[in-house]
């Protein structure tokens, strides 16, 4: 397997959103920019990620054979085993560098951080095997993201601080409304629009915030912008707009990072956060973000 496919199994131009995911948890529990267990942890939560991106085209072969030919298992570029391994190999090894990254007050690699890995990797492992035709899966996938937060912050706290609970019920509002959209992009329309109004659930958090942090306007006008933006493409419906609307909701999530990440003091962060959306937005060109 070549390193271009490599990155096309993996869809690495969406690693920003990740990486400010991990951020969210990680500092909203207490944790430090400056620490150097972060980077480990980031490469851990990559690893998972990428890992899933893998299985997913592994078990989605059969669908892509009919809908999406031109991916790499179904084109002959790559066997489907070779996938599965590469999939798994991934996951465990992100499982090594969670228990790396985190210490609990013993010493130890922290359980709960151990924990919420094995459910981030079982989450994982069942969205990819069982997301097509499943009405659940816009939740599965969301959750997804909330223990990637959950994993970061228990890599740094015994217990979730309610900043983190909050900021991952947003976060996974907002993965259910993207997912949903992304389950019909082969069809390149949207059916019903209700599974929408799960989007508006982290405005309206972002709004709170801002209430009490005026600095949070700043990620939340570009929020609202990029929500915007994606709900007028769905509106036109025009050829190719939903896989528009999908690759920017996608990179949204790291503006939502930033909203979440202002509201809790954290400024360069939240910066940060708005970059790595940018930074996904720049990738999406070189490599698909679906």
């Amino acid at each position: 397997m070549n390193f271009s496919l490599a990155l096309q199994l993996g869809r690495i131009s969406n690693l920003p959103t990740v990486w400010s995911n991990m951020l969210v948890g990680a500092l909203l529990a207490g944790g430090s920019l400056a620490d150097p267990h972060l980077l480990l942890l980031m490469v851990a939560l990559s690893l998972f990620y990428v890992g899933g991106m893998f299985l997913n085209d592994a078990f989605d072969r059969d669908f892509d054979a009919k809908h999406r030919p031109e991916r790499p298992i179904p084109s002959g570029q790559v066997s489907a085993r070779q996938v599965f391994v590469i999939g798994f190999a991934m996951l465990a090894i992100g499982m090594a560098a969670v228990a790396g990254a985190s210490r609990g007050p013993d010493g130890l690699p922290a359980w709960r951080a151990l924990a919420s890995g094995v459910a981030l990797a079982g989450a994982i492992v069942f969205y990819d095997a069982h997301h097509k035709g499943n009405p659940l899966s816009p939740l599965i996938m969301g959750l997804c993201r909330v223990f990637v937060v959950f994993t970061a912050a228990f890599s740094v706290a015994a217990v979730l601080p309610t900043p983190v609970v909050l900021a991952a019920l947003a976060l996974l509002c907002h993965l259910i409304g993207l997912t949903y959209i992304a389950k019909q992009e082969h069809l390149d329309r949207i059916g019903n629009l209700w599974p929408l109004g799960f989007l508006a659930v982290p405005m309206l958090y972002g709004l709170a915030l801002a209430l009490s942090a005026p600095v949070v306007w700043v990620p939340l006008v570009l929020y609202a912008a990029v929500l915007g933006f994606a709900l007028n493409l769905l509106r036109r419906r025009a050829r190719g707009d939903v896989p528009r609307a999908v690759v920017m909701l996608i990179a949204g999530m790291s503006v939502l990072d930033g909203v979440v990440l202002a509201g809790g003091g954290q400024i360069a962060p939240a910066a940060l956060a708005v970059v790595a959306f940018g930074l996904t937005l720049t990738l999406q060109r070189w490599v698909a973000g679906t």
